[in-house]
């Protein structure tokens, strides 16, 4: 029996081999005991298999248990809202989490509810919407950022994450909804994107807020821009403190807040003491006169009573193609020709005048450049004695393109490029001196150069031109260094310090006031240099020239002319006294002033 051998054909063998040793009575108690052990066999095996499918119940219900202890766990302890809700939307079970973040107690409260009714009125038609995706099987599952309504009224900002529950046979059955309450988050994010747009001190819209609302309106109305600088806010920075200037800023704001409020109009802080409005349909000129009735009425700012008035440049109604920054920039334009007539004054843009500004501001921006590969050059202007005729020196200048000294000095000024290019022209002008000293002994002219506003105050001017005598070897008297009137009646120095160095100076800009004159009188200078028209005979100003240039020559100062181009002038110039012009002859290439050098030094050609 341990070798199972119970099937048929066993029993048969077993009766052939022993039919012909043992009798049949013995044969048939065989095939009786064979039977019941055949019959005991399989009560046997069934027993087994009893046992085998009694075993593997008790895993399946043990794993089964431990999976739902499992998902209990999980449903309870989760962060995260849990929901289980029937296809009629209603609540079958849910966790105390969600409980907590729609303001009941626990999950059990939810139960035979509806979870449409916490969202938000605004909400319930799309996200209902949503749900029947997901069961008609059009989404596996949605995730949306919503608000919820609490059981206390109060809104909830949640992130909802919906999907199916199946059965054994993979039919839907629930919807299962994860949700996560990042109301935190969003205030946290609502008060940055606050931050993006608008000015921290103020609360008003920054620029960038202020340009894209301007960039909506300005194809489809007629919009007029308003870009206001506060005059003088400085001095209160300055005078009372920036906390006091803080403070300031906050009721400037309040009060353009109320004027655009009554207006309708997009009002912005764009820069420190800069503002900006615009304005829909609008008068400018009644506008304007609004803005500065607001800002005249005195505050008091930590007991100090201030009143403001404000510089405003205006683009009024432009064309539709403009866009908002160029407006911007149009603006920032005309409020910067405002600022230049005064305090208190407005400007319309006017695109020739605008034109004709950005032409030259492009210039100013390419004069590095221009520089850097050698475009601007150094050339020399003879200056002209006016009784003898003679060329008492040259003048260094700069020209680049058909600029002159001064309009290239003035971009190098609005760069802040004049006090390196200053040096540089110092510098190669020195030099070139210096070897025309070497070269025609005697004969070389004097160098002359005149030195813009910036330079002339320059602290390191007086260590600056030692060091290009001392490293071009051009002897102290034969340099004349003429300074920027404006720098010695601010109480610079630099001329007496170069005149006790052994260098001739003399001031340039020189217009006559009486302040000008006092100078003479302070400061050892050899002479002055003015611009201006020739005093015609017939002109009443003709004898006031002269008298202005004796009273010069009283204090033993010689008076020279800049900006002289023809003879006739010349003669005018003479005739009331002047000393010299600059400007009869064009400057010169050093190249070209050597080779006149040289010319003149030859000797005539013999006679044949």
């Amino acid at each position: 029996m341990s070798l199972h051998a119970t099937g048929p054909d066993s029993l048969r063998a077993t009766i052939e081999v022993l039919s012909s040793t043992f009798e049949l009575p013995l044969l048939a108690r065989l095939s009786s005991a064979y039977a019941q052990a055949m019959r005991m066999d399989a009560f046997d095996q069934q027993e087994q298999i009893k046992v085998a499918i009694v075993r593997a119940k008790q895993r399946v219900e043990r794993t089964l248990k431990v999976s739902q202890a499992r998902f209990q766990e999980v449903f309870a302890s989760s962060a995260l809202g849990i929901a289980i809700t029937g296809f009629d939307g209603k609540c079958v079970e849910a966790n105390d989490t969600l409980a907590e973040i729609v303001g009941l107690e626990s999950g059990t409260e939810l139960v035979e509810r509806e979870l449409i009714d916490f969202f938000h009125p605004e909400d319930a038609a799309a996200l209902a919407a949503s749900y029947r995706q997901v069961r008609e099987g059009r989404l596996d599952r949605f995730r949306d950022q919503r608000k919820l309504i609490r059981a206390d009224g109060e809104p909830v900002w949640v992130h909802l994450a919906v999907s199916l529950l199946r059965d054994a046979d993979g039919e839907p059955t629930h919807h299962v909804t994860m949700v996560e309450d990042i109301s935190e988050l969003h205030l946290l994010q609502r008060s940055l994107d606050h931050q993006l747009l608008h000015d921290s001190l103020t609360g008003l819209s920054n620029r960038g807020h202020f340009v894209a609302q301007v960039e909506r309106r300005v194809t489809s109305d007629p919009v007029t821009l308003y870009h206001l600088g506060l005059d003088a806010f400085s001095v209160v920075n300055n005078g009372i403190g920036h906390e006091s200037g803080d403070k300031l800023l906050k009721i400037v704001a309040s009060r353009l807040g109320k004027l655009a409020a009554e207006k309708k109009a997009v009002l912005a802080r764009i820069g420190g003491d800069e503002f900006a409005m615009m304005t829909i349909d609008d008068n400018v000129t009644t506008t304007v006169e609004e803005i500065q009735d607001a800002l005249a009425e005195p505050t008091f700012v930590d007991d100090h009573g201030i009143a403001l008035s404000a510089s405003i440049g205006v683009v009024d109604r432009p064309p539709a193609f403009a866009t908002a920054n160029e407006l911007m920039r149009c603006a920032n334009a005309a409020l910067r020709q405002a600022k230049a007539r005064g305090k208190r004054q407005w400007a319309l843009h006017d695109p020739h005048d605008d034109a004709r500004r950005r032409g030259r501001y492009a210039l100013a921006a390419s004069m590095p450049g221009a520089w850097e590969h050698g475009e601007i050059e150094v050339v020399y202007a003879p200056v002209h004695d006016l009784d003898t005729r003679e060329v008492l020196g040259a003048v260094a200048r700069l020209h680049w393109d058909d600029l002159s000294h001064n309009d290239t000095m003035a971009l190098a000024d609005s760069t802040g490029l004049s006090l390196p290019i200053g040096r540089w022209l110092l510098r190669e002008a020195c030099a070139q001196a210096a070897r025309w000293v070497e070269e025609f002994g005697d004969r070389a002219p004097t160098l002359h150069i005149a030195l813009g506003a910036l330079q002339s105050r320059d602290e390191d001017l007086v260590a600056d031109v030692k060091r290009a005598l001392d490293e071009t070897g051009l002897p102290a008297e034969r340099l004349r260094i003429a300074l920027d009137i404006s720098s010695v009646l601010a109480g610079d120095d630099n001329a007496v310090v170069l005149h006790d160095s052994g260098i001739v100076t003399a001031l340039d800009g020189f217009h006559g006031g009486y302040d000008e004159l006092t100078v003479l009188t302070e400061v050892p200078v050899r002479a002055v240099i003015t611009r201006a028209e020739a005093p015609r005979p017939d002109s009443p100003l003709r004898q006031a020239m002269r008298d202005l240039i004796a009273t010069v020559h009283s204090f033993g100062v010689r008076f020279g002319v800049d900006e002289v181009h023809t003879l006739e002038d010349a003669e005018h110039w003479r005739a009331v006294g002047a000393d010299a012009v600059i400007g009869l002859l064009p400057a010169l290439s050093a190249a070209d002033v050597t080779e006149l050098l040289a010319t003149a030094a030859s000797p005539p050609p013999a006679a044949s």
